[in-house]
């Protein structure tokens, strides 16, 4: 059974062991793969995001952020990260992650949701946002440093969720 709540701070070792364990390699976020403990967990708990784990049988599968994409007249289009425990991966946590943010993001208010930097080659993602109506609407040649790939594109995906935009 998966449980996905807000994170607690008791959460931050297994956050940080995930979060590690998908930017270390270098081939699906822009963070630097070297970044440190303290910085990752600044900020996946930044004081104007709301942060989530998925929990199975008490433990740590999955965590996401969902925050404003932009300050001020931009704030009610959300934004939001996943990070799925390798071992976890392929599970239907990510999916689960993803549709219970779409919710939570609605019941906070938002109108939309937009991701700014979908790796072209992180296929995964893109097939699952693409499932839950999301469309690319922007493409940014060359944008990412794939560290096997070399220069490869990058994604603006974006969905409504307003009632007609809703799946």
């Amino acid at each position: 059974m998966l449980d996905i709540r807000l994170a607690r701070e008791t959460d931050r070792d297994a956050i940080w062991n995930i979060f590690h364990a998908i930017v270390a390699p270098g081939d699906t976020y822009a963070f630097d793969p070297r970044i440190s403990r303290e910085d990752a967990l600044a900020y996946w708990f930044r004081e104007d995001t709301h942060t989530y784990v998925a929990e199975e049988d008490g433990r740590v599968v999955g965590t996401y952020i969902l925050k404003a994409n932009q300050p001020g007249l931009g704030s009610h289009v959300a934004n939001a990260a996943f990070m799925v425990a390798p071992d976890a991966q392929g599970s239907g946590v990510g999916r689960r992650m993803a549709e219970h943010c779409l919710g939570e993001a609605s019941l906070l208010g938002f109108r939309a949701m937009q991701f700014n930097f979908v790796v072209s080659t992180n296929e995964g993602a893109i097939r699952l946002w693409k499932q839950l109506g999301f469309k690319i609407v922007g493409t940014l040649p060359g944008a990412f440093r794939h560290p096997q790939k070399g220069y490869v594109d990058v994604y603006v995906m974006f969905r409504s969720l307003e009632e007609a935009g809703k799946r």
